[in-house]
């Protein structure tokens, strides 16, 4: 039996356990990615580990989350992470270069190799053939350990493309319209693996915006064959001899199969406040827009910058809406302006802002209150664009130029324009020198720490028997955002766990985290698809410091399932998903965790009504030791890795 593009990918880096789905397995990482968000959680423990150099084959790290320096904050991270980094020889980028993931897929992302990145994002780089995985910073700094990284094996489902997309349609569509037959919880443990004709129709950062926003599915990772253009992307960047032929053998078996005929596709939108709500462009046609943010890892590469320009065509945008511009990288930038997009751009009135994440994850450019926000961004969670009150939609670039011109929502179909044909170049500047090597003399760096910098804080170990009132009862789809908020105010504080956990849950309540301190702590309860998001470890931490004793829920997303285990909260589920009912917020719990056994059902008692309840752990027996122990950072903290 032949093997799919995944099982090729995960063969060549396993280390532990068979390809069996629903199997535990572990496989080592080529690459390692990190940005200054994360990164910061991902050296501290790096450095609790007691090494002095990454294990890995390359290792680079991106400054380009966090970059409103307001005060010293974002400023001194910044420096203690270029110093840690060039001593622990990883690469590290000029602060504005670029958002990472689109500068890996330029630089670094390589057909046949396995990237850890500590952003959930990361999977982006599936666009290129790589098998990535979006972690938390700890895990993060176990793959730089050389450590294996571990997941169940998943399901494959074969998104089969074929036909062309019709003008004004781009590949943001596509993975619009995966999203709204999957929806947001529809992808956990599974890989979306792209073949078909299709798909030879689609440039390599066109596939990195479908494989970028397949982490919105829940997939575990998203990937695409290696081919004849992936190897002239490669060339594009000045490294041809990276590329290694990738295709799914002709007999491979997949679990699934979905088919999209990508000629029947029109312009797609999703509304608020979730990716997968997903209707065609048309029946939101007409509502008034505010503003219009162009940009973010999944749209601005050089075919979204020329498309923008193309329809915007220097024409001044409507007088109600502010518009703004996030490029992708320098490169691009240098590009558009030799094409003369820039100028096309800048000349109907949009704001041009520095090539980084800002606005996608609410550190600029902010809506005005209730307003209507279009955006180009993976995501549009509630809060997340750093207005509680905004209206947040996700569109491709073609339908916010439209409706940046016209004022409200619009099909870029009905604009009088000539369809726009992109054009790839044969080769693009070598903007190599905007990364930083290690350091040559690691021993004679000195590493700077800011004030706002504060150690990891102590895990205790589960108690024998846990009891606590139940602090919070949330809903379905419950995301990293509403338990560990976005924003300016809040990024900056991401490694002051003490300070940061002040916001617990701010968006849905923020009464929460002193209502945590008064009562010590208690139990989390949530519906389908708890954690859904980012790969910020900060939402398993802040609970668990606020003294959270377990989460009790109808099922965990997969990145936040495993940052849990690592900082030693409890997951737990219902074995009958009726009695979410039987649980209010208030009611007093209690548990006994002395002999937490793999697939052993629990019997948790709600004292409030009298009644006991069944739950079982969806971890396996080692998971289910690190949370006992406190958490996995509690197992390795003092154990130097050689």
């Amino acid at each position: 039996m032949g093997k799919t593009i995944a099982e090729k990918l995960i063969a060549a880096s396993l280390v532990d356990g068979e390809m069996v789905r629903g199997q535990r397995i572990g496989i080592r990482a080529d690459q390692t990615l990190s940005h200054d968000v994360n990164g910061v959680m991902s050296y501290l423990a790096f450095e609790a580990l007691g090494l002095d150099k990454v294990k890995v084959d390359l290792a680079v790290h991106y400054i380009d989350h966090n970059m409103i320096q307001a005060d010293y904050k974002n400023s001194d991270d910044h420096r203690y992470l270029q110093d840690i980094t060039a001593k622990s020889g990883v690469i590290c980028s000029r602060p504005g270069s670029g958002i990472c993931h689109q500068l890996h897929l330029e630089h670094f992302a390589r057909p046949g190799k396995v990237l850890i990145g500590g952003d959930s994002h990361s999977v982006a780089a599936g666009g290129i053939g790589m098998f990535s995985i979006g972690v938390g910073g700890f895990d993060g700094a176990m793959a730089m350990a050389g450590e294996p990284f571990y997941f169940t094996m998943p399901r494959i489902v074969n998104v089969y493309l074929t036909g062309k997309l019709p003008p004004f349609v781009s590949a943001k569509n596509i993975i619009l319209e995966v999203l709204r037959r999957m929806s947001v919880k529809g992808g956990v443990g599974k890989i979306l693996e792209y073949t078909g004709p299709g798909v030879a129709t689609l440039n390599v950062a066109e596939r990195s915006t479908i494989t970028n926003m397949g982490q919105e599915t829940g997939a575990t990772t998203s990937v695409f064959p290696s081919d004849e253009l992936t190897k002239s992307w490669l060339k594009l960047y000045h490294r041809e001899e990276h590329w290694l032929p990738i295709d799914a053998d002709s007999d491979a078996v997949y679990d699934e199969v979905i088919m999209i005929d990508l000629a029947t596709l029109e312009p797609l939108i999703a509304l608020p406040h979730q990716p997968d709500k997903v209707v065609p462009v048309r029946e939101a046609a007409g509502i008034k827009v505010d503003q219009v943010m162009l940009g973010s890892c999944t749209n601005t590469a050089l075919h979204d910058i020329l498309a923008i320009a193309h329809i915007l065509n220097g024409e001044p945008i409507h007088r109600d809406v502010d518009a703004g511009l996030y490029p992708s990288t320098r490169t691009v930038i240098r590009e558009s302006i030799s094409r003369g997009a820039h100028d096309k751009i800048l000349a109907s009135g949009v704001r041009i802002f520095e090539p980084i994440c800002g606005g996608c994850n609410g550190c600029g450019f902010a809506p005005q209150s209730n307003g209507v926000s279009l955006r180009t961004t993976p995501r549009n969670f509630l809060g997340r664009s750093g207005t509680a009150s905004a209206q947040v939609y996700l569109v491709s670039p073609e339908v916010a130029a439209a409706s940046a011109l016209t004022g409200v929502i619009t099909d870029p179909q009905d604009l009088n324009r000539t369809p726009f044909e992109y054009e790839q170049p044969q080769i693009l500047p070598d903007d190599r020198d905007m990364f930083q090597p290690p350091s040559a003399e690691p021993d004679k760096i000195v590493i700077r720490r800011g004030p706002n910098l504060k150690p990891i804080p102590e895990m205790p170990a589960l108690q024998a028997i846990t009891s606590g009132t139940v602090l919070l009862k949330v809903g379905d789809d419950v995301t990293t955002d509403h338990i560990c908020p976005a924003g300016a105010l809040y990024l900056p504080i991401r490694s002051n766990i003490p300070e940061l956990s002040n916001h617990a849950f701010k968006v849905v309540d923020d009464t929460f985290a002193d209502r945590s301190k008064k009562e010590s702590g208690g139990f989390i309860v949530g519906g389908i698809n708890y954690g859904q998001g980012s790969s910020r470890e900060q939402a398993a931490m802040v609970p668990r410091y606020l003294g959270v004793k377990a989460v009790i829920a109808k099922s965990f997303a997969r990145l936040h399932l495993a940052n849990m285990v690592n900082w030693g909260l409890l997951p737990l589920l219902f074995v009958n998903a009726d009695d979410y009912e039987q649980i209010s917020q208030s009611d007093c719990l209690t548990i006994h965790t002395s002999q937490l056994l793999e697939g052993q059902t629990i019997i948790i008692r709600n004292e409030t009504k009298n009644r006991n309840i069944t739950l079982v752990s969806p971890l396996c027996q080692s998971d289910l030791n690190s949370v006992k122990a406190g958490g996995r950072i509690n197992e390795v903290r003092n154990r130097h890795v050689k």
